[in-house]
């Protein structure tokens, strides 16, 4: 089959390689039909070599047809069109069973001491081939997949792999009051999710903090605050005033992973500006001064006895974050990838109907050939062309 295949930085092609087999009995087999770019892709792309091999599967957001199922795999059949959550869970185990899919006990990767399983993720995730190719193999099929009907296009359930459950789950643990107020830090497919989510659920004010302007145009053109970090000196009070001067009851930290090889002058940079510099130049060198910045960015603009929930992925073992400031305003911190089943079923009643509640038909602004998947890594990471979500179609 072809797939696409990590070699070293910013070096991915398309191969091909063996199909894959059913090896377990849980196993299923599907035919890949739609199959997501994800922002956290471009730290495997950039920075995250160390901990991949060449050769290694890439692509953790896939959608496709049963092929094969193995005799354990639950009540899913060949032709079964299903969603492949981006984790992999058993739904059985003590964290599954809490609604901590991204902790399943089953599939943990205790040998680097990290949770579940991811597919498309390094060996800090169990190394599980990934689902930009035209064949995946889906361990714990008995429970992961997600089925969903025939008929509409791809576009209106692939996302129920990644972006819409991350982005529930960022919005969830925001645990905004009812007509309160959101601050979403950065606008990628995340963040803007998010603040979709969040109008949906009934917040009154969301404000949205980027500096591309077709993200602030595309957040702006749905009812979302935006504020430019390039056009201000002072973001948190930017921020401020629109919260009667208080700052907003809960601030989603939307950043993470994706900043990395943005083009220079990104987000991560501008919010730089509120880190002292000591702190920043010695975090640049050891931990990555765009994680850090997002999540300092959020403490400062929070109002006291706000929530922040972080969305964005963070690595960094030496994060200095200002305890001070977070302990002083009584901050909540929430945080953790998506337990993607945990959301499933608030989210699909939303994606059956005609009104497309959340803009997921319009959502990609790009739909490639698996062949294209190498320059759509690059066009993805420059932010040209206007990519904002691609989706390969094997």
């Amino acid at each position: 089959m072809k797939a696409l295949t990590w070699h070293g930085r910013r070096d991915v092609r398309v191969d091909t390689v063996p199909d894959p087999t059913i090896e377990q009995p849980t196993d299923a087999i599907i035919r890949v039909t739609s199959t997501g770019l994800c922002g956290s892709d471009l730290h495997l792309y950039e920075v995250l070599g160390p901990f991949m091999q060449e050769g290694d599967v890439l692509g953790h957001e896939p959608m496709g047809i049963v092929e094969a199922v193995g005799p354990e795999a639950g009540d899913l059949q060949v032709g079964d069109r299903v969603v492949v959550p981006f984790n992999i869970s058993c739904g059985r185990c003590f964290m599954c069973e809490h609604g901590l899919q991204s902790q399943c006990e089953t599939t943990q990767v205790r040998e680097q001491g990290m949770g579940a399983a991811l597919f498309g993720y390094t060996k800090l995730y169990g190394e599980v081939p990934g689902g930009q190719a035209e064949l995946l193999r889906v361990p714990q099929a008995h429970y992961g997949p997600i089925k969903v009907p025939e008929g509409p296009p791809d576009d209106r359930y692939l996302f129920l792999s990644d972006v819409l459950p991350t982005a529930w789950q960022a919005v969830q643990y925001a645990q905004i009051p009812d007509g309160g107020s959101l601050a979403v830090i950065g606008l990628g497919p995340i963040g803007e999710m998010a603040c979709r989510i969040a109008q949906h659920l009934g917040a009154a004010t969301v404000i949205g903090l980027d500096l591309v302007p077709d993200r602030l145009a595309r957040s702006n053109g749905h009812g979302v605050h935006t504020v430019d970090v390039t056009a201000t000196d002072d973001i948190p009070g930017a921020v401020r005033e629109l919260t009667d001067g208080r700052g907003p009851d809960a601030v989603i930290d939307a950043v993470g992973m994706e900043a990395h090889g943005a083009p220079v002058g990104k987000l991560a940079h501008a919010l730089a500006g509120l880190m002292p510099d000591p702190v920043a130049r010695k975090v640049m060198e050891t931990a990555g001064v765009d994680r850090l910045s997002a999540l300092r960015a959020a403490a400062e603009i929070v109002r006291r006895g706000g929530t922040i929930s972080l969305s964005g992925v963070y690595g960094g073992a030496a994060d200095p974050l200002n305890m001070l400031k977070m302990f002083d305003k009584q901050v909540t911190l929430r945080m953790g990838q998506a337990n993607v089943r945990r959301w499933v079923d608030d989210i699909l009643p939303l994606l059956g109907g005609d009104d497309d509640p959340l803009g997921v038909d319009s959502f990609a602004t790009h739909h490639l050939s698996l062949s294209e998947a190498p320059q759509a890594y690059e066009t993805f990471q420059k932010k040209q062309d206007g990519a904002f979500k691609i989706v390969f179609r094997p």
